[in-house]
């Protein structure tokens, strides 16, 4: 027998609670929504964009890095190979001008195979990059010469370069050595932007 004021099996009453969605802000856009998926895309697209613009930069930083270990890889050995040509110099430069007319016929041999090995030898620096230069007659620059003295010479302008004592070298833009070179002291100040031609 049923209790009729008894608990009564009511469809209602097992029913789960009803409970209310979350209030979502209007900035917030509901997930799965057209704007949340507009949000998500252009978020991708610009991580995309970003990355495609860093392996660019990467791509060339390499090719720079590559480059620059063609032409700058034998820094080294240059530098090394410039104290031969230097040897072969002070050799030539040993003989005065005189006895070179006057030498006989194997030291002339001699003279002509130094000077013969030099320009070979300078040659294959140029071949690779590295070239000779001097500085006589230009404005003193510090960027491509090393000031040993200075020279009293009123007869040209303060601060030319009147003595190479040892000749430069370039490796492509850069500087392999710089030349040692004697300036002028006590002449008219040179101009201070004829020098830009020279470099």
């Amino acid at each position: 027998m049923t209790d009729p004021n008894g608990p009564k099996d009511n469809p209602a009453n097992d029913a789960e609670p009803v409970v209310s969605k979350p209030y979502i802000m209007p900035d917030d856009p509901e997930e799965g929504s057209v704007e949340a998926l507009a949000r998500e895309l252009a978020e991708a697209r610009d991580k995309t964009l970003r990355t495609l613009a860093e392996m660019e930069n990467l791509r060339q930083r390499t090719r720079r890095e590559v480059a620059d270990s063609k032409v700058y890889g034998i820094t080294g050995f240059a530098r090394d190979v410039l104290d031969i040509a230097d040897s072969l110099q002070r050799a030539l430069d040993a003989v005065p001008v005189e006895t070179r007319e006057l030498a006989d016929p194997m030291l002339k041999t001699l003279i002509e195979g130094v000077e013969l090995t030099e320009r070979s030898l300078l040659n294959a620096l140029e071949k690779n990059g590295v070239r000779k230069f001097d500085p006589s007659g230009e404005k003193f620059n510090p960027n491509f010469q090393q000031a040993m003295y200075e020279v009293p010479d009123a007869s040209v302008p303060s601060g030319t370069v009147v003595q190479v004592v040892q000749a430069g070298y370039t490796l492509g833009e850069r500087v392999l050595r710089p030349a040692l070179v004697g300036v002028s002291k006590g002449g008219a100040k040179t101009p201070a932007n004829s020098n830009e031609s020279s470099s």
